[in-house]
């Protein structure tokens, strides 16, 4: 039954790109709508085929635009990002790629109106389109200079930040935002990067049925989106955030694979304890006969006991001998796992418990290693590890902290909110993953 996990050495980190989206908003007959892009198949990109928002990488020569985004400055753009300078390469990076990608260009004349790209023949907007692509910021310099264009930065509202996992192949440091449709245009993938698009409720974007392949930023953008009931709503709401998060997700690996875990999943924070890097030998997932190397003093066993899947725990140190907290094994098929499973010679067998509501557990464990001491005195000291008894809010209960890791062994016992003992940064329950205090 055995399932263990190790930390392999660390990879060196890639480099993170800077990249900026645009998530275009129009109301529909049954409210919000959003547009979505798919990308076209390629080898050896992480998002080939993948339904999308306009937008693409920050290039370094967009600075040379800040003079054509009307009444909006670098330093407005920054201090909204939080950035100390480039902010508004971001906006002039999620406008252009909006225009590459889907047709859809976020600009006025010199006189103030909203540049109307349905007045020009189709065959002139693409030329328009590929003339900007294969130029870069030269190019656009050129088509503001001939046109009077000036990018209409003001219609965008910062929505989003994303930072991709570590370990992913490609990472990127995206700024999301939102804006509304512009009138006379009409969305176009330019049939290169993106091959299709839609116009959809972000319900239905992210409805099983519909049947998109969706990068979890995607999927969870979206789900935020399907609070608005109108384009207005949510533009209005995004211009009244005063401050943005952000978002990593951390990789992990279970049943399904290795997949994205975000913040609010019960994992997260254990992951980025474990596996910092995204070297994927963190969980998302716990399951039956899962043992899993916590750090080079704990390693966490996870087994079925009474229905409901328990932990156990060994702590110490290679050299002077290890404490097993809480056993729990089921049957004796369970003991051999438990065996093989200990990192060294198990020297102490204790319980958070009192009255150990398991004594069975207890008793099997005992048997394997009849020499280990049950429960110590009030400290122990395992060859430089020590394990000190914490009062605990249960009568029943008692818990024991890992002060080199500042990690607190509560058993059963929930802490309470707003616990404040300064010596602990983590709780290592029973059931479930590690959780930050």
């Amino acid at each position: 039954m055995t399932e263990s996990t190790s930390a392999p050495p660390p990879a060196a980190p890639r480099p993170i790109r800077f990249a900026a989206s645009l998530i275009v908003l129009r109301n529909g007959p049954a409210g919000l709508e959003v547009l979505m892009l798919r990308r076209a198949e390629k080898e050896a990109d992480q998002n080939s085929g993948a339904s999308v928002f306009p937008g693409g990488g920050v290039d370094p020569h967009d600075r040379l635009l800040h003079g054509h985004c009307g009444s909006v400055t670098d330093l407005a753009a920054s201090r909204t990002l939080e950035l100390p300078s480039g902010g508004l390469d971001f906006y002039i990076a999620a406008i252009r790629e909006c225009f590459e990608e889907a047709g859809l260009l976020f600009a006025r004349t010199d006189d103030g109106r909203a540049v109307a790209l349905d007045t020009l023949a189709e065959a002139e907007v693409a030329a328009l389109r590929a003339r900007a692509e294969a130029g870069g910021a030269e190019a656009w310099l050129q088509l503001c200079a001939e046109r009077g264009w000036q990018f209409d930065a003001e219609r965008l509202a910062y929505f989003a930040h994303w930072l991709t996992p570590p370990g992913m192949p490609r990472r990127f440091d995206t700024r999301f935002f939102v804006a509304l449709a512009p009138p006379s245009q009409t969305a176009r993938p330019d049939g290169r990067e993106t091959v299709e698009h839609q116009w959809l409720r972000p319900a239905d974007a992210v409805a099983p049925e519909r049947g998109l392949r969706l990068m979890n930023v995607t999927r969870r953008v979206l789900l935020q989106l399907a609070a608005f009931d109108s384009a207005e709503d949510c533009l209005a709401h995004a211009r009244a955030l005063s401050r943005i998060p952000l978002v990593m997700p951390r990789l992990a690996s279970g049943p399904a694979g290795r997949l994205p875990v975000n913040p609010d999943e019960p994992a997260y924070a254990e992951i980025g304890r474990i596996d910092p890097e995204g070297a994927g030998h963190g969980r998302y997932e716990l399951g039956h006969g899962l043992a899993m190397a916590m750090s080079p003093r704990i390693v966490r066993l996870t087994a079925r006991h009474a229905g409901v899947l328990r932990n156990s725990y060994f702590v110490g140190h290679a050299a002077g001998g290890w404490a097993l907290i809480d056993p729990a094994v089921e049957d004796e098929g369970d003991l051999e796992w438990l065996r093989a499973s200990a990192p060294g010679p198990v020297r102490w067998i204790v319980s958070t418990r009192l009255q150990m509501q398991r004594p069975l557990a207890l008793q099997r464990a005992q048997a394997l290693w009849p020499e280990a001491e049950a429960p110590w005195a009030e400290r122990s000291a395992l060859a430089g590890v020590g394990l000190q008894w914490v009062e605990a809010g249960d009568p029943q209960s008692r818990w024991l902290l890992l002060e080199e890791e500042r990690t607190l062994f509560t058993g059963d016992f929930e802490p309470p909110a707003g616990f404040g003992d300064s010596r602990i940064d983590w709780f290592a329950p029973a059931q479930g993953f590690l959780r930050r205090r």
